[in-house]
C-alpha cells in the first residue's frame, strides 16, 4: 500500500503540473504518514532532504554550473563555432556538421544541454536558415547534439550518478563518456547527412587551411578547459571539486581578460543565473534522495531485482528491459531525479549479473540524455524549439532520424562495454 500511495500520488501531482521536487517530497511525505505517525515522518524527510546534499563531491556542482554560465556568456560559443566552421563547414550539409561538433564541443566545457542549445542554437538556427536549411531541421540538430555535454565531461550528471552510485570513481566516470560521446556525435552527423542527402541540400566546397588554422587558435584556451580540468583530475593535481573550481576561475580570466566579452556588470545576472540553477539541482537532488531512501526502506529495488532476475540471467536482455523501461521515465522525468531514484533499484540487478557500474552508468546518462529531448518534459525540446520559433509538431519529422541515431548508439554501448571501460582501463582507473 505504502508503494502504491508513492506512485500514485507522485503521478498525479506530475499530471497537476506540480514541480516535481514538490512532487517527490509531498509523495514521500504521504507514503511514510500511512507507516507510521506524522512527527517520525517528518523528522525522517526532514533528515534524508539533508543527508541527501551533505556530500563533499557535491560542492563541484555549482562551480561547474557557474562555469557554464561564464563559457556561455563569455564569447567561447562564437569561437567553437569558427573552428568547427573551418574544419566541416564547406562540406555538403556541412552546417548541420557545424551545429553537431560545435555543441559537443561547447557541451563539453560548458557540462550543460539546455546551455549549449541556448549558446550554439541562438547563432547556428538563423545561420542555417540563411544557407537553405530549415529552422526544423536546424533545431532538431541543435536539440539533439546538445545532449553530448552529458556524456563527455566536465558533467554535472556524472557527478550526481557517482553519489548514487555509491561511489563510483568521478574521474573514471569523466574518462569513461569521451567515446560514446564521440559515438553520438559521429552517428548524429551521419543521420544529418543521410537526411540531407536525401533533400539534395548544399554544394561540396574546398575546406580552406588558413582559416582552420586561426580558428583553431582562437578556439585553443577554451578547448584547453578540458585539458585543464580532465588532466588535472587523472593526475591526481585536484579532486573534481578542485577542479570545478579551477574551471570558474579558468572561465573567468578567459572570458574577461582574454576575450573580452564580459565585464564587472556582467556578474551579478550571472551569478543570480548560476545561484538559481544551483538551487533548483539541489532541491532536486534532496527530494531525489528522501524518495530513494523509502525505496530502500520498503526493500523496493530489492523485490524489483529478484523479479527481474527471474525473467533471464542474460545480462544483456536485462538490460535491454532496463533501457526500455529508462527510455519511457525519460520522457516524463528530468535526468537528475531519474538518475538518483532509480540508479538504486537496476544498478543492483546490473552488478548481480557482472555488469560494472561504470558501464552501467554511461549507460544510463545516454538513455535518459534521449529523454531530454523528447516530449513531453524535455527540457532541451522546449528550449531548442523556443530558440528556433517553431512547434513541437514542426520538429518531429527531421528529428526523427537523429533519435533513431542517438537509439543505435546507446545499443551499442550497451551491448558493447568496451566503449565504456576502455579508456578508464588505460587511464588505471
Amino acid at each position: 500500500m505504502t508503494e502504491l500511495i508513492l506512485f500514485a500520488l507522485f503521478c498525479l501531482l506530475l499530471l497537476s503540473n506540480q514541480s516535481i521536487a514538490i512532487a517527490i517530497i509531498i509523495a514521500t511525505f504521504a507514503s511514510m504518514i500511512y507507516t507510521i505517525d506524522i512527527l517520525p515522518a517528518a523528522t525522517t524527510v526532514a533528515q534524508r532532504l539533508a543527508a541527501g546534499v551533505d556530500s563533499f563531491a557535491l560542492l563541484a556542482v555549482p562551480f561547474f554550473i557557474l562555469s557554464g554560465y561564464l563559457m556561455g556568456s563569455g564569447g567561447i560559443a562564437s569561437r567553437l563555432i569558427d573552428f568547427a566552421m573551418s574544419l566541416v563547414g564547406k562540406l555538403p550539409g556541412g552546417l548541420a556538421y557545424v551545429n553537431v561538433i560545435a555543441c559537443t564541443l561547447f557541451g563539453s566545457i560548458s557540462g550543460s544541454a539546455v546551455a549549449s542549445t541556448s549558446a550554439v542554437g541562438g547563432f547556428m538556427i538563423p545561420e542555417m536558415e540563411k544557407a537553405g536549411y530549415t529552422r526544423s531541421l536546424s533545431s532538431a540538430v541543435t536539440v539533439t547534439a546538445s545532449t553530448v555535454g552529458m556524456l563527455i565531461p566536465p558533467s554535472n550528471i556524472l557527478i550526481i550518478y557517482s553519489l548514487a552510485s555509491g561511489g563510483v570513481s568521478i574521474a573514471a566516470l569523466f574518462i569513461a563518456g569521451y567515446l560514446p560521446g564521440l559515438l553520438v556525435t559521429f552517428l548524429l552527423m551521419a543521420a544529418a547527412a543521410i537526411y540531407l542527402k536525401r533533400t539534395n541540400q548544399v554544394p561540396a566546397r574546398a575546406v580552406e587551411i588558413k582559416p582552420l588554422i586561426t580558428s583553431f587558435i582562437g578556439a585553443l584556451p577554451s578547448l584547453a578547459l578540458v585539458v585543464l580540468v580532465i588532466g588535472g583530475i587523472i593526475g591526481g593535481f585536484f579532486t573534481p571539486t578542485e577542479a570545478g573550481a579551477v574551471a570558474v576561475i579558468y572561465s573567468f580570466i578567459l572570458a574577461f581578460y582574454v576575450y573580452r566579452q564580459l565585464s564587472a556588470r556582467d556578474l551579478y545576472p550571472l551569478f543570480l543565473q548560476a545561484v538559481r540553477t544551483t538551487s533548483i539541482v539541489m532541491l532536486l537532488i534532496a527530494a531525489s534522495s528522501a524518495m530513494s531512501w523509502l525505496l530502500s526502506y520498503q526493500s523496493i529495488p530489492q523485490t524489483i531485482s529478484e523479479a527481474m532476475l527471474t525473467l533471464s540471467d542474460n545480462p544483456l536482455y536485462i538490460l535491454l528491459i532496463i533501457n526500455l523501461v529508462l527510455l519511457v521515465i525519460g520522457t516524463f522525468m528530468d535526468m537528475t531525479p531519474a538518475v538518483l531514484i532509480f540508479t538504486p533499484i537496476f544498478l543492483p540487478v546490473a552488478e548481480s549479473l557482472g555488469i560494472s557500474p561504470l558501464h552501467f552508468g554511461i549507460m544510463m546518462i545516454l538513455n535518459l540524455s534521449i529523454g531530454l529531448c523528447t516530449p513531453p518534459v524535455g527540457s532541451v525540446l522546449f528550449v531548442g524549439c523556443s530558440i528556433g520559433k517553431i512547434s513541437i509538431a514542426e520538429i518531429i519529422k527531421p528529428i526523427l532520424p537523429l533519435y533513431v541515431a542517438m537509439v543505435f548508439a546507446l545499443i551499442c554501448v550497451t551491448a558493447f562495454p568496451q566503449i565504456s571501460e576502455f579508456l578508464p582501463g588505460l587511464f588505471g582507473l
